[in-house]
């Protein structure tokens, strides 16, 4: 029983990461709304190609050191070894400050030469403000990290939803300040040039900035109320002599070699973001189309598709983060089936969410479209309809990622991102110039992508950790349960739609009718046991409802 608590404690954590994603997708999704708006998507394509830039020199700096902090504090905790944790913090605060910093130079010195390779040299305003952020979010993350490994995902959760809305507001606000700043400067110069878009982006750019530095002020908050039961927690261990002391050359040493191959794995696995980007509108214009047709494709691109289908990724990359200080601490116990178990219970729980998310968006991509951002354009719906499969693809492929980090095989990542990420650069071309799929490359691309790197991942993690999921219960289930979710939300919507001539009402109404059905759905196959909605938060609640709806036995 006590090994049962243990594998679903990991993911009752998950899981509040996990809600903590979702309310923050919900809150980006909701103020990119009034902000896109304001920006339109020639905005859109600026703030898109600076936070791509920003996003990929945080690869290489410091995102991989909350997941490394992670694993070692977790480890070392896992054998009672408080003052080897801390030392974990401390090395990783000082690596974290340096390329945090080193990072920010470069970016706001080099933001002219990085916006022209990507064709969009608007960027340069929304580039040079996302700069220092890259310092806080190195520190942040290192608290995090933190926080993770010592098995609490709280602070990482409240913080990132504190970080979100203080970003959502501010983002609106500058934007729409900044808009105007720049539609006077362009009636000063007398150019055409998308000067007030592009001043906009940089508005929204302040807003992540803002965002990230009132979460590290909360963290640092919270982690000067712990400290005192760390000290006193080191006081004892120092007392009993049972510790043997880690010095911080060793530490430091084991640090980079733990951040290296994560280093290499996050950043091949995030690189094809922004290699898309340069890729995509380098070859489009070569191919004869104009600057601002391609700035549009992929304004609505990164405006419209990837920020819906972001959310439920979310999910999984949340689930992922927590599952690594859990699987690196089994792992160093040598307790091999709870390994296994817990890789179960994350693939269950992460594929009872993917599947049902990628069946809705694609069967009500119009409405959604349409409720959200009060745009008819099609485009952005058949990107939606054509794409939502990488959800999947993309949901496995970022937790076995995580699985294989933390069962210490981290070059296997780096050895599949590679493949999966040539295949998608050889697929590009290929659909803009063979097939002339304009921005529809991008769709093909992604889908390549993530399925190569879900195959290969898979494959590793069955051979490394002996896992083998139950392909009946993980992926059959949810997706009978989701397709017929599909046909009874469109069926509700049609129907709602011709009865009261409302898009919002008629989406509203299909979407609860679609949760609800496959909710119901898949509890009468048997798509989820009693056991494992314990682990779900508020499982407890879902259990008495459904015995009292007979959707499980009493």
């Amino acid at each position: 029983m006590s090994n049962k608590k243990s594998d679903t404690s990991f993911l009752v954590q998950g899981s509040v990461l996990a809600i903590a994603s979702i309310v923050s997708r919900i809150i980006g999704l909701l103020y990119r709304i009034p902000m896109t708006n304001i920006i339109g998507e020639y905005g859109n394509d600026y703030y898109s190609c600076a936070y791509e830039i920003y996003s990929m020199i945080l690869l290489i700096s410091s995102y991989s050191l909350p997941m490394a902090v992670s694993k070692m504090v977790s480890a070392r905790m896992a054998k009672h070894q408080q003052e080897n944790a801390w030392r974990v913090f401390q090395g990783a605060l000082a690596i974290a400050l340096v390329t945090g910093t080193a990072g920010c130079l470069f970016v706001y010195f080099g933001a002219g030469f990085l916006t022209r390779i990507f064709q969009t040299p608007l960027s340069f305003f929304a580039l040079r403000v996302l700069a220092p952020t890259l310092i806080i979010v190195a520190v942040l993350g290192v608290i995090r990290g933190f926080f993770q490994g010592l098995g609490t995902m709280i602070p990482s959760a409240v913080s990132q939803i504190l970080e979100q809305i203080v970003n959502a507001v501010v983002s609106v606000a500058a934007a729409f300040v900044l808009f105007g700043y720049g539609t006077r400067i362009a009636a000063v110069l007398g150019g055409s040039q998308h000067y007030a878009e592009a001043y906009g982006a940089a508005g929204g750019t302040l807003g992540t900035s803002t965002g990230a530095g009132v979460a590290l002020v909360f963290c640092i908050f919270v982690f000067l109320a712990y400290r005192k039961t760390l000290k006193k927690g080191i006081a004892r261990e120092k007392r009993s002599g049972r510790s043997k002391t880690e010095n911080y050359g060793s530490i430091m040493r084991v640090l980079i070699l733990t951040i290296v191959p994560i280093l290499l794995s996050t950043t091949l696995y995030n690189l094809v973001s922004i290699v898309d980007q340069g890729l995509f509108k380098n070859l489009a214009i070569l191919q004869g189309n104009d600057s601002d047709s391609v700035s549009l494709w992929w304004g609505v691109y990164s405006g419209y598709y990837r920020v819906l289908v972001n959310v439920p990724i979310s999910i999984s990359t949340a689930l992922a983060t927590s599952s690594v200080p859990a699987l690196a601490a089994a792992f160093a116990r040598k307790e091999h089936d709870k390994v296994r178990r817990r890789i179960a219970l994350s693939m269950r729980f992460i594929m009872v969410i993917a599947i049902p998310c990628t069946v809705g968006l694609a069967v009500l991509a119009g409405p959604i479209m349409q409720l959200l951002f009060h745009t008819t354009t099609d485009l952005a719906a058949h990107l939606i309809q054509a794409g939502a499969i990488s959800i999947i693809f993309y949901s496995i492929s970022t937790l076995s990622n995580a699985v294989l980090q933390g069962i210490d095989r981290m070059r296997i990542p780096i050895r599949n991102a590679l493949i999966a990420l040539a295949a998608n650069v050889v697929s590009l071309p290929i659909s803009l110039y063979v097939f002339d799929l304009n921005i529809y490359a991008m769709i093909v691309g992604n889908i390549v992508f993530s399925l190569v790197m879900c195959i290969l991942n898979g494959l590793s993690v069955q051979r490394y950790s002996g896992f083998r999921p139950n392909i009946t219960k993980t992926f059959v289930k949810p997706a009978v349960a989701s397709v017929l979710m599909g046909v009874i939300a469109y069926a509700v919507y049609f129907v709602t739609y011709r009865a009261a001539d409302s898009n919002a009402f008629s989406t509203v109404i299909a979407i609860l009718a679609g949760l609800i059905s496959y909710a119901v759905i898949l509890l009468l196959i048997k798509g989820l046991t009693e056991e494992e909605l314990k682990s779900f938060p508020k499982g407890d609640v879902i259990i008495r409802l459904a015995k009292k709806l007979h959707l499980l036995r009493a």
